[in-house]
């Protein structure tokens, strides 16, 4: 049984049809697309601006209920920076347990979806009982998250977190052995996930290793070996370079920056992810540029931080892969995080439009370059099987409402700016993940449940 869907407006990796024809096949997989209806065959109507979903590619979703709660100072905390801030994730940490960290997934997976992204990569490192005891299931909380995306409807890509020092030659702190594994004990991790995929078709597993301040580089290329020995195609996620004090602490200890460690140590390809990668030098910049390896950018996070900014003109006009996270989840936002990406930049370089050059004579629109850059960085960073609305790809399809105020009178050219630099009301109406409607009109079957269930959650983390 397919369904056939004519879309008002369809993005298409080359431009729009108007109307586009999907075929949807009860694998949820796009049978093809045509700009021609097809003949003797019903279709269902969809009035608006259909586009793929995004693949969010950096989440901890348990700091979702951290947001908002640390904006403050002390005559001890004056000088507040992300190791201030840390000690206070750290004592929420201490207070998680497999049901709160449920409730709060199923709620930042919710506004995920709510905001146009149909998948997530989760940066998983809160493994197991505070002070680092052994949950009777070693997966506990790996599964609640899995749990949590099965509710929505969410595409989740679990990375579990390989976390084994306080820093370059330092042990962990208390709060810290929740996230420490042996190597042995982290890969069958791993592979107990891997099973659980049987059950859950819009799970993808792979691996993360936490920074090279966290793990050393014989337990990184272990790890790595082990990976690659259940699945050579996995995608390979690591925080890096996100300050100036990693990148000294690395230097230091390793004898190179972190990124130039990376590419001189490990095969940096197309399946690596650097999240953050803030602080890059020139030759850093066109050497993960010329890996392929997707930045993984996170805008109101590392503002959030006072982490830096990315050198985005440079990686981008180096050809270099990027795409987006929403990271500690002070916004799930697709548009308000590509929106301070590149405002960002312009407050920085005081001109406008700065990633987009013109070519051959055509305009090029920086909403329509900021969300297709960002698409095919998330997808080669979550390996969902999405990124387009072509054949073979997963049918994942965001329907923006040409009603809402930021894409009044907007045709395709410039839909995607009026979404993405023209508002703050969101026009996201429908989402598809996978052939199933997961939103209709704005609205999720567990909506009501899953805010209920956060609040008590929050309730128990900060009463």
């Amino acid at each position: 049984m397919t369904t056939i869907y004519e879309v008002e407006h369809l993005h298409q990796p080359d431009g729009w049809l108007s109307p586009g024809y999907v075929d949807v096949g009860a694998d949820g997989v796009i049978l093809s697309v045509s700009g021609q209806r097809p003949q003797g065959k019903p279709v269902e109507r969809l009035r608006g601006f259909g586009v793929p979903g995004l693949s969010n590619l950096h989440s901890h979703a348990f700091q979702r209920a951290l947001a908002g709660r640390t904006e403050f100072v002390t005559a001890a905390r004056a000088e507040d920076n992300l190791w201030t801030w840390r000690k206070e994730m750290y004592r929420m940490v201490d207070r998680l347990t497999p049901d709160t960290y449920e409730a709060v997934a199923a709620q930042v997976y919710l506004e995920m979806l709510r905001f146009g992204m149909t998948a997530v990569c989760e940066f998983h490192y809160v493994h197991h009982l505070a002070g680092g005891g052994r949950n009777p299931n070693p997966a506990e909380m790996s599964d609640r998250l899995i749990a949590a995306a099965s509710r929505t409807g969410l595409g989740l890509t679990l990375l579990p977190v390989l976390y084994a020092h306080g820093g370059i030659g330092k042990p962990v702190e208390e709060t810290q052995k929740r996230f420490v594994h042996p190597v042995d004990d982290y890969l069958r991790l791993i592979d107990t996930l891997r099973s659980r995929r049987a059950a859950n078709r819009n799970l993808r597993v792979g691996l993360a290793l936490h920074s090279l301040r966290a793990v050393t580089p014989d337990e990184a290329h272990a790890a790595l070996a082990g990976m690659k020995a259940m699945d050579p195609q996995a995608r390979l996620h690591i925080h890096v370079s996100e300050t100036t004090h990693e990148v000294a602490e690395v230097e230091a200890g390793l004898g190179a920056r972190p990124v130039q460690w990376l590419i001189d140590n490990v095969d940096l390809n197309d399946q690596w992810c650097l999240v953050h990668a803030t602080h890059l030098d020139a030759s850093e910049i066109a050497g993960a540029a010329a890996s392929g390896a997707v930045v993984g950018i996170c805008p109101l996070t590392e503002a959030t931080m006072g982490d830096g900014f990315f050198p985005l003109v440079e990686y981008h006009g180096a050809g270099g892969a990027w795409g987006i996270g929403t990271d500690s989840h002070y916004s799930t936002s697709t548009a308000e995080e590509l929106r301070i990406l590149e405002c960002g930049k312009r407050l920085e370089l005081r001109r406008r439009n700065v990633i987009a050059r013109p070519e051959g004579g055509a305009e090029v629109h920086s909403g329509r370059l900021l969300f297709d850059t960002a698409l095919a960085g998330g997808e080669r960073a979550s390996g969902q099987g999405g990124g387009a609305i072509v054949a073979g790809r997963r049918a994942d399809l965001v329907m923006l409402d040409p009603d809402a105020t930021p894409l009044l009178g907007h045709g395709p050219e410039t839909v995607l700016d009026g979404w993405i630099l023209g508002g703050t009301e969101n026009p996201v109406r429908d989402v598809m993940v996978a052939g199933r409607w997961v939103i209709r009109d704005g609205r999720h079957p567990q909506e009501a449940a899953i805010r209920d269930g956060y609040r008590a959650a929050a309730a128990t983390l900060f009463g």
